[in-house]
């Protein structure tokens, strides 16, 4: 989805101008939650290193292949936004489950 040719669709009432920095920080925050869901003793560091490369990497593809996407530094800020609140409600479930 994230490399997928660039066709915003202004016929869908649910369209608005930023969406895609919607879309991109849902998309990291799933990938953020279900990695740690996966991989739960992942550090910090590793985690953010790991997926911040794949953020970074798509950005980079988006804009190399020219395909009506570009690289914008606001899609990557949405990105890791929704990495750190993943990583960030995830710390707090686990939390809440150890109290149970």
């Amino acid at each position: 989805m994230l490399l997928r040719p660039g066709i915003e669709n202004k016929e869908y009432s649910f369209m608005f101008k930023h969406i895609d920095k919607v879309i991109h920080f849902s998309i990291f925050f799933l990938l953020g939650f279900l990695f740690r869901v996966r991989f739960p003793k992942t550090t910090l560091l590793y985690f953010f290193l790991i997926l911040i490369s794949y953020a970074l990497l798509t950005e980079i593809l988006q804009d190399v292949m020219k395909l009506g996407r570009s690289l914008e530094v606001l899609d990557a800020v949405a990105d890791t936004l929704g990495l750190s609140l993943s990583f960030y409600i995830y710390n707090r479930y686990e939390k809440f489950q150890n109290r149970i």
